[in-house]
């Protein structure tokens, strides 16, 4: 039975009346799956589907170099650390995913065999629509892959994945299939990939422009990492750019590359000098300067392997994947189980998740392997007990993690682990936190939750007082750091003096020191003022704005702080 016969039997079973407890379970179509890239050795990847689109003008910045694999998600906590309440809540699998449908139409896909047996290679070679570009640049890229077969094999079987659903979207809106090539150019496939400059996922979005098209970055999750949803902002972005250009795929692709500010700059520099504007004749960075040869060597390669001594795995007319539309919180542990999944694979095909639990408010869906939706439906209508062990907390008030571990049941090490909280901080007022499920947090996350989670950190240091002093006959800077213990550097900037100053009898100084050592200095002050003459008196008040203000000028490495605590006006905001 090929796999469209397999679809159809689902479809068909999902529709009996007898078999009510699947069909409220069917599962989405749609496309994504990818492996994650850590060498030479690229594993194969994902591949892609977009939907809607957010028409904003930003380029999407570029950076030279390797690409670096994206820091992995954090590991589950075993089952085992459940409270046995936790562990004893039943839930109704049925209500944990939608009905199947297709991700682009929104409607049920049933593809015909013929259809399937068409070669996806020949479907992108006839929907090329770009002018060909012929330059040595080109000639020195060719070279490149084609002394290369098993780089060139591993990057085309990771976007065999994908490709089918980019080109079912580009030819959509009508736009050049070869642009479904575009992320061998950007990530080899690869929607974990990260560059050094922060651009991530498969079309290589930078943080600011991938939120400029509706590309959502929380602690739960990076849509720039989700093919789906990143492919419908790229070809947002391209078709925009294209506009800009007047049709100019060229001039489109460098301003993708390199942003279209420097593009419209460049051609402004010809114009002034009397020059072509076309790609070719701009002066721009080496990246960008090979960014479009490098494109068309590869466009090249796909139309001709044989050329250049190639081959490219045979690819079916038919998405690699299913999505499935999420009701539940689910954990990605038990998701990837109940798909008869690898938990790594899994994460492959959803890289978006940036911890281990699925929300539903926020992640609409999950995707499958085409051949692995019918038991995952199967699985989570017989599964029993809870769906997922985390959920979301939101901090009452500023604490330590000693204080949220007590209130929220965990161990300390754990909560620190699972929400990458380094030792010696404070998590601010309002911040989320992820932790365990407990018979008093059994609901799902809140989709406002889900969308706009965010942790807020501060250093766990003393609060401080603003302490006034008087200096006792030829005191030196350096020796009432010695006095106070504090640097030298400290005195010298809270007063703005030099710190080779000294100082005559009485003059009037201030410094900052810790609440719980207020008591001794107003001690130590008052020995002062009976050896060194008459003391002023000291005064201390608590440290607020003006204190911050005061402070700001202060080195960042403060250092010195009584009994090893670093002095740090960030604790003055909390007071």
């Amino acid at each position: 039975m090929t796999r469209y016969a397999r679809i159809k039997a689902l479809s068909a079973r999902a529709v009996r009346p007898t078999h009510f407890a699947l069909s409220a379970l069917m599962l989405a179509l749609t496309g994504c799956a990818s492996i994650p890239d850590s060498s030479n050795d690229v594993q194969p990847p994902p591949m892609v589907t977009t939907v809607g689109s957010k028409d904003q003008p930003q380029a999407i910045a570029r950076s030279e170099g390797p690409l670096s694999p994206v820091p992995g998600i954090e590991p589950m906590v075993a089952r085992s650390t459940l409270p046995a309440t936790a562990r004893a809540i039943v839930e109704d699998p049925r209500e944990a995913v939608g009905p199947m449908e297709d991700p682009l139409s929104g409607q049920t896909m049933v593809l015909g065999d013929a259809n399937a047996r068409e070669d996806l290679w020949g479907r992108v070679r006839t929907g090329f629509g770009m002018p060909t570009l012929d330059s040595d640049l080109v000639r020195e890229h060719e070279r490149w892959y084609a002394s290369r077969p098993d780089y060139v094999k591993r990057m085309t079987e990771r976007g065999s994945r994908y490709l089918f659903h980019v080109v079912e979207e580009l030819q959509r809106r009508k736009m050049p299939t070869e642009l479904a090539l575009l992320p061998f150019i950007e990530s080899a496939f690869n929607p974990q990939a990260m560059s050094s400059a922060r651009a991530s996922g498969m079309w290589q979005f930078m943080p600011l422009t991938g939120k400029d098209y509706a590309l959502k970055q929380n602690m739960f999750r990076d849509d720039r990492r989700d093919v789906l949803a990143s492919t419908r902002a790229a070809l947002d972005y391209l078709g925009r750019l294209n506009k800009m250009f007047n049709g100019d795929w060229q001039l489109s692709l460098a301003a993708y590359n390199w942003g279209e500010g420097n593009v419209k700059r460049a051609i402004a520099r010809n114009e002034r000098a009397g020059l072509p504007t076309d790609y070719e004749s701009l002066n721009m960075p080496a990246e960008t300067r090979h960014y479009v040869p490098k494109f068309q060597a590869v466009k090249n390669i796909v139309s001709a392997p044989q050329d250049f001594g190639l081959s490219l795995p045979p690819l079916e007319n038919h998405p690699y994947f299913v999505s499935v539309p999420i009701r539940r919180d689910m954990d990605v542990a038990v998701a990837a189980r109940l798909a008869g999944l690898g938990l790594e694979e899994f994460k492959a095909l959803n890289p978006q998740m940036n911890k281990p639990v699925i929300l539903a408010a926020g992640t609409p869906q999950v995707l499958l392997p085409y051949d692995n939706a019918d038991g995952f439906v199967r699985r989570l209508a017989d599964h029993r007990g809870p769906l997922a062990s985390w959920t979301a907390w939101t901090a009452p008030s500023t604490m330590r993690t000693a204080d949220v571990a007590r209130l929220t049941g965990m161990a300390e090490e754990t909560l620190r682990d699972i929400n990458r909280i380094p030792p010696k901080m404070l998590v601010k007022a309002g911040s989320t936190l992820l932790v365990l499920r407990s018979e008093h947090r059994v609901q799902d996350v809140p989709e406002h939750i889900a969308d706009n989670a965010h942790m807020a950190l501060a250093p766990d240091v003393p609060p401080l007082r603003k302490v006034a002093i008087k200096a006792r006959k030829g005191d030196t800077v350096l020796a009432l750091a010695k006095r106070y213990r504090v640097t030298a550097a400290q005195i010298a900037q809270w007063n703005r003096i030099d710190d080779g100053t000294r100082f005559k009898k009485a003059q009037s100084l201030v410094i900052w020191q810790p609440v719980k050592e207020a008591g001794a200095s107003r001690r130590e002050m008052a020995s002062v003022g009976k050896s060194g003459g008459k003391a002023g008196k000291a005064t201390t008040r608590l440290a607020g704005k003006a204190a911050q203000r005061e402070l700001a000028a202060a080195p960042r490495n403060r250092t010195a702080a009584v009994k090893g605590t670093k002095i740090s006006p960030t604790r003055l905001a909390r007071k």
